[in-house]
Parts: structure tokens; sequence; C-alpha cells
């Protein structure tokens, strides 16, 4: 009776000090706790919540006692009036501590538990409408300003009711450049997820080049765009490319992005490339209208790209990375390319077009078939390509077909170390056999057998147009969008894998 009724006098003293002009004016904080190991359980506070519980002469230890059972992975709970700089505390369960890299998972669990606890947090905070937080490290700095800052962001620009705009800095003994490297690549993955939530009236071909080279404009001198138009593209012989993009009334645009971040301008670069299509009804091979409308984000490929050069040159990440994305809308009309027809691409193959709706794979083609000229050290290309490969491995991670083991082993490294994850898959010649099999042309559009294999059919396509020994194909369908999979990401367009990209190219930055 008596823990009950100290439980009831505490939260109800604290709801009544925490005041309107308290919640506008005043900061928040979130604080992590560990669970304890063994049967006995509760709380281990990490070193920032244990400074601040001393700080207030162990409030903090004795709410948590009295509140309830011990917080587990990713819960909350919300105490008042206990600090009078921080009216509103948010205390978020991290899970046992020391988890590190879980080989079933492909991920370092700590890292996880880090990021989705303090983006709890920071929503909570958000909902109670606290303009300023204050973030625990939780002894990772880069994941807890990760959390903080991909868990805040909500696609309201369109709204006239728009959410608690919130900013976050970190707490205590938090490492200042770990958090603003987080920072950075939270926001580079929220660029993306702004590009792709937008509706394709408002990020049309023309205005998502615009969009990224006013970014760029803003971070580095080392950044060359160039926005070619359809008069170079034909000029390119980029006939794949064309063919898609003849139905719509939106004009193609070929994007360019140059970062040469190293110092050795004589470097050769990291060629990334992004399928770009900006709004993807399938052409003649009209797709059905459920769910059409989230065809807007087709061009999460170029988005990722792009955000992740971005990032790259926020970071100064000392790397030459050239960023490709072939930008157009895949539309039906009278000019539209039809079933049946055949394209020539760059590289003088031909291509029989049996399905307008496997349109990623012809725009990509030409645009590797460019990026070799540039002879980069690798090739790495990601598309929103195939419902295949959704249906093979959902949301859990991006599908990689590469022809390099070392490549591989880059991303699949990044990927472990950012949470965003890679798994790969197979590129037989049991694949290229049957997109070979083409009655009018060198090659076809879709596999021989329809349906069966879509994704590797899909990669084996876009094999035919490299020459490179290390590149790499990321199929991120199944990853384009997030409903609660990712906890730390709202419901909506993910992003993904953007921050895998950032760390994949710091990692070649650290070889050289």
């Amino acid at each position: 009776m008596t823990m009950f009724l100290a439980r009831r006098v505490a939260v109800t003293a604290a709801r009544r000090s925490f005041s309107v002009s308290q919640r506008t004016n005043s900061k928040g904080l979130v604080l992590g706790v560990f669970e304890k190991q063994g049967e006995d359980g509760g709380h281990q506070l990490t070193e920032d919540a244990d400074a601040f519980d001393r700080s207030v002469g162990g409030k903090l230890s004795e709410l948590l006692r009295i509140s309830g059972p011990t917080l587990k992975k990713g819960k909350s709970r919300v105490f008042y009036g206990i600090h009078e700089d921080f009216p509103c505390v948010a205390v978020v369960g991290l899970d046992k501590k020391n988890t590190g890299v879980c080989g079933a998972e492909n991920w370092d669990t700590s890292k996880e538990n880090v990021r989705q606890a303090v983006s709890v947090g920071c929503r909570l905070l958000q909902d109670l409408e606290v303009k300023h937080v204050e973030v625990d490290g939780c002894g990772d700095a880069q994941s807890a300003a990760e959390g903080a800052v991909l868990g805040l962001f909500y696609y309201d620009q369109l709204k006239t009711k728009k959410k608690t705009k919130v900013s976050v800095q970190p707490h205590g003994s938090a490492d200042s450049p770990a958090w603003e490297k987080g920072v950075q690549y939270a926001e580079g993955q929220n660029l993306a997820r702004l590009l792709m939530e937008a509706p394709a009236n408002h990020i049309t071909p023309t205005s998502f080049a615009s969009t990224i080279e006013g970014k760029l404009a803003q971070l580095a001198l080392e950044v060359v765009v160039q926005k070619r138009s359809r008069a170079w593209i034909e000029e390119q012989n980029m006939g794949a490319f064309l063919s898609v993009s003849r139905g719509s009334e939106e004009p193609p645009l070929f994007l360019e992005l140059h970062y040469n971040g190293s110092p050795d301008r004589t470097q050769a670069p990291l060629l990334l490339v992004g399928k770009g299509i900006t709004f993807d009804s399938g052409g003649i091979s009209l797709k059905p209208s459920a769910s059409m409308d989230a065809m807007r984000a087709d061009m999460g490929g170029a988005a990722t790209v792009c955000a992740s050069i971005v990032t790259a040159a926020a970071l100064k990440l000392p790397v030459n990375i050239i960023g490709l994305a072939p930008l157009c809308e895949n539309m039906p009309s009278g000019r539209a390319t039809k079933p049946g027809d055949v394209v020539t691409a760059r590289n003088g193959k031909t291509i029989q077009v049996d399905n307008t709706d496997a349109e990623g794979r012809l725009i990509l083609a030409d645009a590797l078939c460019y990026g070799h000229t540039f002879n980069p050290r690798a090739i790495v290309n990601v598309a929103t390509l195939t419902g295949a490969m959704d249906v093979a491995l959902g949301s859990a991670a991006a599908g990689v077909f590469t022809n390099s083991d070392w490549l591989w082993g880059q991303l699949h490294k990044a990927s472990v170390m950012t949470g965003d994850r890679v798994w790969r898959m197979p590129l037989f010649q049991h694949y290229s056999q049957q997109v070979k099999d083409s009655q009018l042309a060198d090659l076809n559009n879709i596999g021989k057998y329809s349906r069966s294999g879509g994704a590797c059919t899909a990669a084996a396509f876009l094999r035919e147009f490299v020459t490179s020994p290390h590149w790499a194909h990321l199929d991120i369908a199944g990853v384009m969008s997030n409903k609660d999979e990712v906890p730390y990401l709202r419901k909506g367009m993910s992003g993904r894998p953007t921050r895998t990209l950032v760390e994949f190219a710091a990692g070649l930055a650290q070889q050289d």
C-alpha cells in the first residue's frame, strides 16, 4: 500500500508541475538503462543516467524502482519534475549490456538497441511538444544520434497541421565527433526519405536534380553537378533509357555527380548508379491501381545514391565518388514503348521489351555502360528493381548480386555496422541464359520463365552491361518502405540503404 501511494503521489505531483509553458520553453532529457543480468533483474544506469541520478539525490533510481517492472528493450517511462532544467525525463530500455555483433542477425545488436531506445524516447517527448531534447549517448553516441534524428523524421511538408519540430543535442559525456557523424548519417537517410515520400507531381526528374544540386551547393567545392538534357542522352545513344521516357510529358534528365574528396585526384572513383523512375505506372504494361501511388518512390535507388554522396561531402570523406542517376517517368501514351518493341542500348546490344513495367533495368543498362568510361575501382548500382526481391527477403535486407567476393565483403561489413542489412543472392549463368533467349533481339528484358527467379534474371540482365571485375547490384524493392519493421523509422518510405552506402564509402576511404 505504501509503495502504491508513493508512486501515485510522485506521478500526480510531477504531472501538475509540467505546465504548458514548461513544455514549450524547457528541455527534455532521454536517458538509457540496461537490464541487469541474472534472475533478480533490475536496472543498470548508463554513465550519464548515473550522473543525473546522483545530481537529483537518487530520485531517478527510486522512481524507476517504484514505478513498475524492469524496463525491457525499447520500452520507456516518463518522469516529470525531478530536475529544474529538465521537467520531462524519458527513460528508455537498452536490453542487456555489451551484446555486440550477432552472427545470426548479421548486425551489431548493441547499436540497434541504442537506435531503437533513443528513437522511442525522443518521440515520446515530441508528443509532449518538448522542442529541445538532450540525449544520453548510451555508450555509443553515433547510434544514439542516428536513433534520435531518424526517429523524429515525419513527412508533413504538405500538411497544414505539423508535428512539433524537435532539436536534439548530446547530453553529458557523449562523444561529440561521434554524435555529429551519427547526425550526418541520419540526415542523409532522411534526405532520401524526403525525396521518396514526396508526391510525383512535386518530385519530377527536373525537381529531383535541382534538390540534390541545392543540397550539394551548401556543402563543398569538391562536388561538380551536371544535369544532362535529352539532347545529351540522344548523343550518347542511350536508346534503352530514352525508350522508357517516351510516354511521359516530363523530359528525362541524366544527373551526374562528381565528389572529389581524395587528396589524390588521380584515385580511381567509386561509381554509384541509382535507378531514378520518379513515377512508375508500368507504361503500356500498366500496373494495377491498388498501391500504385507508392510508385512515387521508384526513384529510391537514385535517392539513396545521391543522398549518400551528399553525406560523404558533408563528412568530407577522403574518397572520390561519381554518382549517376538516369531520371524519368514511365507512363503510357500514344508515344510510349509497346510490348515487343526492340531498342538499342548504349553498348550496341539490342533489347526486346516484352514488359514495359520491367523498365528499371533498361535505364540502368545505359547508365552502367556510360559509367565504365570513368574506369571506376568498383561499381554499385541501387534500384527498387523487382517485386520478386520483396517476395524473397521482405524488408529484412537488401539483396546483393555481385561478381566480386571482395566487394560483397565490404558491403556486408558496412551493413553490420549500420544495422541496415544486405544479403547475397545468386548470379548464376542459369539466369543469364534466360534473358538471352529472345526471339527478336540480343536480350529480352524479362526472363524466359517470366516470374520464376525474377530478381535473379533482372540482375543477370544488368550483368550483360558490366565489364568491371568489381560490380554489385543492390535490389532494394523489399526495403523501400517501412510499416513497423524497423522500430526507429516511422511508417512510410525508408530511405534505405543510405547509411550502409555511406559506411561502405567510408570503409573504402580508410583502405587508401
